[in-house]
């Protein structure tokens, strides 16, 4: 789809801007988010998404692999990309095979663009995680190297 996508206006989409301005985009709706699963394209030597996901989860103890499978739940600005959540369920099951590929679900919440927001809301909020803080004072006596100190 990406080779016809740069040749034809067909996956052609307007969006209007706050004032008013209408932008027509093409081919960059599918080139931009293909990074996420061939970062080569940029020439990065790395693994894409999907195959970052399928190797944490194989390091995981056979027994629970199933249940990262199928509770994996997609966050942030990056994942609201068209078609995002269905091409990793795809890869996965490629990767994944057999009896397994029937065991991934995707949850992709509408609120996923402020999901960390509202984590990291949550985890200031207990009790047992302000010892953790660090205070702008801490930061400036102490730089950067303090984060590794205190976690």
């Amino acid at each position: 789809a990406m080779e016809e996508a740069a040749h034809s206006s067909v996956y052609a989409k307007q969006y209007e801007l706050p004032d008013g301005q209408v932008l027509t985009i093409g081919s960059q709706r599918f080139r931009a988010p293909e990074v996420l699963f061939r970062p080569g394209l940029l020439g990065i030597e790395e693994y894409g998404i999907h195959m970052l996901l399928f190797d944490s989860v194989m390091m995981c103890d056979f027994d629970i692999r199933r249940y990262l499978l199928n509770n994996i739940v997609l966050s942030g600005s990056d994942t609201l990309f068209e078609g995002l959540s269905e091409r990793l369920s795809k890869e996965l099951a490629d990767l994944v095979g057999g009896s397994m590929e029937h065991q991934i679900k995707i949850v992709a919440p509408p609120e996923r663009k402020y999901l960390v927001w509202i984590g990291g809301s949550i985890l200031s909020s207990l009790a047992t995680f302000q010892h953790m803080w660090i205070t702008k004072g801490d930061y400036d006596g102490a730089g950067a190297g303090i984060v590794h100190r205190i976690v």
